[in-house]
């Protein structure tokens, strides 16, 4: 089995991206190849999965090279997870947001990550960047899965879908967070394998519809509801069930980015974008100490267990193995093309919920939800969808989301459409679908 991992945030993930491959996944011969233009970092990342495949004893190679046509070539699966520059323009368009005046800060709530303008922008940069890799794709590996970690995650994933490709998205886990399901679980004084949970939605915006013990069966929603409605679970989750009927999950902030303002959320001035250049030393440095000394003892152990303890709480190889070999299971948040898994979205919503496969295909399993939670949601998926076909260069697709995206409710749209265009010409070195257009 091929599999080639492409994107600037693949070496982090890495050490994590291995054990899930190995020692989870338990695939025995694999052939990796990881794009890498850095001739040190490749050097290092083959030297290190070298140590990795020996002390699995599983067999198996990882090739990193700066080729792209190479490491795609034949592969049976490509895992994605880049977002080029994304750090940089962000704050470049949080500056250009911003009114230059104190008692005015102009539109910087609209400096999101996921949603609003930012969000848009966002999408035609790490659009690019993807049809560049869907076009190579197309050549060298025309029936590849992809397991796509790059954000907005609904975004890409759909982009990835519309050029054809089986897609699975895995972004940000609802089972984590200030209200994931292990901190109410802990609320409860509850382990979280002690209960069964319907945690459905979007990318980014999922709900907890339902918690029951396994054993006992106890019904543990309406605790979390009057937790919710007494403030417990912050003014957000408060008000969000009240609207409609349903709690938020997650780290409930990144519901925030698809609404309106909200009054008691200020997007971050700096969110993270991949890893911190501190952060990149001392992987680096923990990675070249297994590769050195091995990882079956002393320092290169604990060098080891480092590494994957400041590793993301993803595992995309391990759903990528089940899609593969034609598996049975249920993986816990996957964005994928609905088809009947939430009941009251189209069939072509990317929703996140736990994917049930069926001899590796995904079974629908007909989830309802509150009718006001399923309203936002089509309008939320709707905005998403347009964002996508902007990020194609789709001129009207741009203009309708921002007449229509929800985050931009209560302000001026014909603004705001100036001001998405003085935007997409500040990036016209990113966005050549664009450069030849003076309006869109």
């Amino acid at each position: 089995m091929k599999m080639t991992l492409i994107g600037q945030d693949i070496p982090m993930l890495l050490p994590a991206l291995l054990t899930d491959l190995l020692f989870a996944g338990k695939e025995g011969g694999a052939r990796l190849f990881v794009e890498e233009k850095n001739p040190a970092m490749a050097e290092l990342a083959e030297g290190y999965a070298e140590v990795i495949f020996r002390k699995a004893g599983l067999g198996g190679s990882l090739k990193a090279t700066a080729d792209r046509e190479e490491a795609l070539r034949g592969a049976d699966c490509v895992i994605y997870a880049g977002d080029p520059q994304a750090g940089s323009r962000f704050f470049q368009d949080r500056s250009a947001l911003e009114s230059g005046s104190e008692e005015d800060p102009g539109l910087t709530d609209q400096a999101r990550v996921n949603g609003g303008i930012e969000g848009l922008l966002h999408t035609l940069r790490a659009g690019e960047a993807v049809l560049e890799l869907c076009d190579a794709m197309e050549k060298a590996c025309p029936g590849a899965l992809v397991i796509n970690l790059g954000q907005p995650v609904a975004r890409m994933t759909r982009l990835f879908l519309d050029r054809g490709f089986r897609c699975f998205g895995l972004g940000r886990t609802p089972l984590k967070g200030a209200n994931g399901l292990d901190t109410l679980a802990r609320g409860l004084k509850v382990k979280p394998e002690e209960m069964d949970a319907v945690i459905a939605g979007l990318p980014g915006f999922s709900f907890l519809l339902s918690l029951t013990g396994r054993k006992d069966g106890m019904d543990w929603m309406p605790k979390l509801r009057q937790a919710a409605k007494n403030g417990e679970l912050g003014q957000l989750t408060r008000r969000w069930l009240g609207w409609w009927g349903a709690l938020a999950i997650g780290d409930v902030t990144d519901h925030a980015e698809f609404l309106p303002a909200q009054p008691d959320y200020i997007p971050e001035e700096k969110p993270d974008f991949g890893e911190s250049v501190e952060r990149r030393k001392e992987r680096i440095r923990y990675m070249n100490t297994v590769r050195n000394l091995g990882a079956d003892g002393g320092e290169g152990a604990m060098a080891q267990l480092l590494l994957l303890s400041k590793a993301p709480p993803v595992r995309p190889m391990r759903l990528a193995l089940a899609v593969l070999r034609g598996e049975d299971g249920i993986y816990s948040a996957v964005a994928h093309e609905n088809r009947g898994d939430l009941l009251q979205l189209p069939d072509k919503a990317i929703v996140e919920t736990a994917l049930k496969l069926k001899a590796g295909e995904p079974a629908a399993q007909g989830i309802s939800m509150p009718p006001a939670l399923a309203e936002i949601m089509t309008e939320i998926d709707e905005t998403n969808c347009l964002a996508a076909r902007a990020a194609e260069g789709d001129r009207e697709a741009l203009r309708e989301c921002v007449e229509t995206d929800p985050a931009l409710s209560g302000l001026d749209r014909l603004y705001c459409q100036d001001v998405v265009q003085a935007l997409i010409r500040m990036h016209g070195d990113m966005l050549p679908r664009w450069r030849e257009e003076e309006d869109f």
